[in-house]
């Protein structure tokens, strides 16, 4: 598929596509650029995207350092 981007930088995404993805008016899209930045990646943050994150950044200490750098502001 191809599309074309207007003066102001937009691009239509076909019907199509928008039904498989279940993108309606008002869905945010994440974009991402490939790690060689040739190529955009376009990912709408729909539930059912959000439910696939559940757990990945499991065990990275996130947590504890949002915490900690929450005290810091807070001590200032």
């Amino acid at each position: 598929m191809e599309t074309t981007a207007t003066s102001k930088g937009q691009i239509v995404i076909p019907s199509s596509v928008r039904r498989k993805l279940g993108i309606k008016e008002g869905t945010r899209i994440q974009i991402n650029l490939s790690d060689d930045e040739k190529e955009i990646v376009l990912t709408p943050i729909t539930r059912e995207y959000v439910h696939s994150l559940k757990g990945k950044l499991k065990g990275k200490g996130l947590l504890k350092a949002l915490m900690a750098d929450r005290k810091k502001e807070r001590e200032l």
